[in-house]
């Protein structure tokens, strides 16, 4: 077993695992903070490389790659680019965004990496609600999406955490169900949503269409969580409604509602259930 699978995160336990972000802008910055988490009770850490302010260069951005890993010794490493139009911090091509991600898998220095999985999806192409997850995943808009996965997952390489965020509300519960049963037939191997809850409903949506599609995958790890102070609980109940993953934050977050490291870690460890 090489380090890369030992490293790889053992889900289905008694809590979810806890993702703490890096989104310094400098390599000293970056570096440091992976040292810093290195020790923490994070299970894995994600390097939100659009906040990178040399995410364009290559050598850069490869050498800061290469830094970060061995400062964050055996804890597991996610890299992201999260592009503006779902939340981050840079706007680029699909070409760029593809190609950034291919050399980053080609150094087998991250052990997963996030691709958007619905790049240039327009709704009227198709009805995310009536369409079954198969005729999304297969419809020609998503053909790049599709090989970029193939590429990036093989078995020497990174696994693939697809993703798809809504920061203006939470879709209805088919279109939840529908998006993430689609990343998993484009290939990921962990899909990952992210939806801004308007009222209690919401919350409770998410928490349902989540169990849903833990049964349909057998139990395979999923990831959701609903977002700003009215999704909070999401981010630690996941153990009760089926979400892996939850992020939490080391001082500034990436995402609204997450919730200090060490704080989350005590609310994990309370509300954690253990069967029989």
């Amino acid at each position: 077993m090489n380090e890369r699978t030992e490293r790889r995160l053992k889900f289905m336990t008694e809590m979810p695992k806890i993702c703490v972000p890096i989104v310094g802008k400098t390599e000293s910055e970056i570096v440091r903070a992976g040292k810093e988490l290195s020790g923490s009770a994070a299970d894995l850490i994600e390097w939100r490389a659009d906040y990178f302010e040399h995410l364009f260069e290559p050598d850069k951005l490869l050498e800061t790659l290469q830094k970060l890993r061995k400062a964050l010794g055996k804890k597991p490493l996610l890299f992201t680019i999260r592009t503006a139009g779902e939340g981050g911090e840079t706007a680029i091509s699909f070409a760029k965004y593809s190609d950034i991600l291919c050399q980053v898998g080609q150094t087998k220095l991250a052990d997963y990496i996030d691709v958007e999985a619905f790049w240039g999806y327009r709704t009227e192409e198709g009805d995310l609600e009536k369409n079954t997850p198969e005729q999304i995943a297969a419809e020609l808009c998503h053909e790049p999406v599709r090989c970029l996965v193939q590429e990036l997952q093989t078995e020497d390489q990174a696994q693939v955490i697809g993703s798809y965020h809504d920061f203006d509300k939470t879709p209805s519960d088919q279109e939840m169900y529908n998006r993430l049963l689609a990343m998993k037939e484009m290939g990921v191997a962990i899909p990952k949503m992210a939806v801004m809850p308007q009222n209690r409903e919401d919350v409770m949506r998410l928490m349902q269409v989540t169990m849903r599609v833990k049964e349909r995958l057998g139990n395979g790890p999923v990831i959701t969580m609903s977002m700003g102070s009215l999704g909070a609980v999401s981010r630690v109940a996941g153990a009760l409604y089926g979400s892996d993953v939850t992020f939490g934050c080391a001082g500034k977050a990436s995402a609204p509602g997450q919730i200090e490291l060490d704080r989350l870690q005590e609310m994990l460890k309370t509300l954690a259930i253990k069967e029989g």
